[in-house]
């Protein structure tokens, strides 16, 4: 789980960082396309990101034993990263506490990402407003 949450922690940086730089070029603006682009840059960021986790958990489950090809692995860390559970591949007996493991690592990585979002569009709806505020009133 340190290993995901320090995943996500790099992928977080990162944004901030990209978003950072694109603000102080004057490359975030108030219209349709500006406001989507970090959007969507941030959550195909934060979806790579749990991909990569989702896959180092199916790693993990074919270092132990448990699934001989990466394919049923990472399906299986899917459904318990996403906390689907399905319940058509599980693990042997002494393992089945890792898919709830993987399942609350999941959850606290999906609200991360849900947590970013919000914060990407709050910055941009603030700035927004500001600039809507700033215009002067038409004269009379």
């Amino acid at each position: 789980m340190g290993i995901c949450l320090t995943i996500q922690c790099l992928f977080v940086s990162a944004l901030l960082r990209c978003y950072t730089i694109l603000q102080s070029r004057n490359l975030i603006r108030p219209t349709l396309l500006w406001s989507i682009l970090p959007l969507a840059i941030t959550l195909l960021t934060m979806l790579v990101g749990n991909l990569l986790q989702m896959a180092i958990w199916g790693g993990l489950f074919i270092s132990l034993g448990e699934f001989h090809e990466f394919g049923t692995a990472f399906y299986h860390s899917v459904v318990n990263f996403s906390t689907l559970g399905y319940g058509d591949v599980v693990m042997s007996e002494p393992r089945r506490l890792l898919g709830g493991l993987e399942a609350a690592n999941g959850v606290m990585m999906f609200g991360l990402t849900t947590s970013i979002l919000y914060a990407v569009l709050h910055e941009l709806m603030s700035s927004a407003w500001e600039q809507h505020a700033a215009r002067p009133e038409p004269a009379k």
